[in-house]
């Protein structure tokens, strides 16, 4: 069976979250990869007799869409901080989209912030709907509960608190949200959008 693979990261050095934060976070994003490859692997055991499997099945089905989204999640989370922050371009169709959407690329900024702020553990998440061709911004509970079906994940801003315990105490996670947007590749999250247009 063909098992998921690791992604490898170009993060240099970034402000407000440190080198040590990002090597412990990257060890958390391999576990998923490694747990998504597991679990599909024992469901393959499991389903040469599925019928007497089948309880046991189903609760590694459900662990397989917490370790999926995990891995997925945290790979457009570390995409947006590679190669270095980039503006996004005043050409940017995003850039329109998001004014269309928003207003302004101001005001989606701050209503993001406000819901990375959301108390509990999850995602910040800005989605293209491929259905009715807009974003759409919302909260995702852990990494599973809460995504919107038919959306293609263009932004991902981790809430947990692993991602910013190293740098910052919980109750600054602001700083880490404020630290996040001086560090986004703006041409990654352009190329997501240009790709979920496509697809």
């Amino acid at each position: 069976m063909e098992k998921f693979e690791e992604i490898k990261f170009n993060i240099g050095e970034l402000k407000g979250i440190s080198a040590k934060n990002i090597e412990e976070h990257l060890k958390l994003y391999a576990g998923y990869v490694k747990n998504a490859n597991a679990v599909v692997e024992k469901i393959s055991e499991l389903s040469r007799d599925s019928e007497k499997n089948i309880y046991l099945m189903g609760e590694l089905f459900r662990r397989f869409s917490f370790e999926y989204n995990g891995m997925r999640n945290h790979e457009v989370y570390f995409s947006s901080l590679s190669l270095g922050a980039k503006p996004l371009s005043e050409k940017s169709e995003l850039k329109k989209a998001l004014i269309k959407t928003c207003m302004s690329v101001e005001i989606f900024i701050s209503g993001f912030k406000n819901i990375a702020m959301t108390r509990g553990i999850g995602w910040a998440v800005l989605w293209y709907d491929k259905k009715d061709k807009r974003l759409l911004a919302s909260w995702v509970d852990e990494q599973h509960l809460g995504q919107l079906n038919g959306c293609e994940m263009l932004m991902a801003l981790d809430m947990w608190e692993h991602a910013y315990v190293y740098d910052y105490p919980t109750s600054e996670k602001k700083k880490y949200i404020e630290a996040y947007f001086e560090n986004i590749n703006w041409e990654v999250i352009e190329e997501n959008f240009k790709k979920a247009q496509n697809h």
